[in-house]
């Protein structure tokens, strides 16, 4: 649980940050590791489609996903935890491992969000892992990929509909790696909570952010983050990241939570009760499950051509 100055520091500031709150052996590391096996299929299956020209097994991790990268195989879909709201194929990649839905579930976790939101907690889709290469190997049609590159600035508030603007939401950034200044992490601008909803306007990579102009970047500041620590943010809480200047791979997830009843802001996709202290068997327990939600809205979607994600129209002069 978070203590009493923690909560008040968030209430007031619109994030928490703190360092190693994820135990790196329980939490972290079967990810990892969950990862690594996944690198291996993925590498298999590219080869047999032609698409790499050998599987880079006596690489490292990171060192094999630049390879990976270089050839133009998209990892960064085959590894995240959500689908695109556009395009959605019947065969859309998408990661749904039992170590990932854990650490969606892990009651370190879940005991800080408790703190928080209170004690019927739903965990939010909107979520994603970003495992960013150096910006040196990025390619310029990935220059304005979120999951690639630098993150725009952004209110989450922002980038969902208008259905969760009363959901108590709240934002986990999970450290996988170490994230610094020169590695990408992330940067916020304190109390920006505290203002409403601010213009956003997307960009040709696909991304929404807020202009440039309307972001008090004077006032911006870097939180750097030990593995397993985690950043909690207020859904109006300004925030972005920076560019991955180092020489090797940034890894974090972005997940929310929100109590269960309200609106995630993303109905398309499906959720599941994470905690409930009043009715502790509605919890979903079973990874396969939580795959099984995803698979079929992935089925649905490919129905369709894409599904409102968001409520803004780049008409404002500010987007131009």
């Amino acid at each position: 649980m978070l203590t009493q100055e923690q909560i008040q520091d968030f209430r007031e500031n619109g994030y928490l940050a703190i360092d190693q709150l994820l135990d790196y052996e329980l939490d972290i590391k079967p990810v990892i590791d969950e990862y690594q096996a996944l690198l291996d299929e993925l590498c298999e299956q590219w080869v047999a489609e032609g698409l790499l020209p050998h599987s880079y097994s006596d690489l490292p991790f990171e060192r094999r996903l630049v390879e990976v990268y270089r050839a133009g195989c998209n990892y960064y879909q085959a590894m995240d935890i959500a689908l695109p709201n556009s395009g959605v194929q019947p065969d859309t990649p998408i990661h749904l491992g039992p170590a990932v839905f854990a650490m969606l579930r892990s009651p370190r976790l879940l005991a800080a969000v408790e703190s928080l939101i209170g004690g019927e907690i739903f965990s939010n889709p909107i979520q994603h892992v970003r495992i960013k290469p150096p910006f040196s190997v990025v390619t310029e049609g990935d220059f304005n990929n979120a999951l690639v590159s630098a993150t725009h600035w952004h209110q989450d508030n922002g980038v969902a509909l208008p259905e969760a603007d009363e959901t108590q939401m709240v934002t986990c950034w999970v450290a996988v790696s170490e994230a610094t200044p020169e590695n990408g992490c992330l940067q916020v601008v304190p109390k920006s909570h505290r203002n409403g909803i601010t213009l956003h306007c997307s960009t040709r990579g696909g991304q929404l952010g807020i202009p440039d102009v309307l972001v008090e970047q004077e006032e911006a500041r870097p939180l750097p983050l030990k593995p397993g620590g985690v950043i909690f943010f207020h859904p109006l809480c300004k925030h972005g990241s920076l560019d991955n200047n180092s020489d090797a791979f940034r890894w974090s997830f972005d997940i929310r939570y929100n109590p269960t009843g309200q609106a995630t802001g993303r109905s398309h996709f499906p959720g599941f009760i994470a905690r409930s202290v009043l009715d502790p068997e509605s919890e979903l327990q079973d990874p396969l499950e939580w795959a099984r939600l995803w698979h079929e809205a992935r089925a649905r979607l490919a129905q369709v051509d894409g599904v409102q994600s968001h409520r803004w129209d780049d008409k404002d002069p500010l987007c131009a």
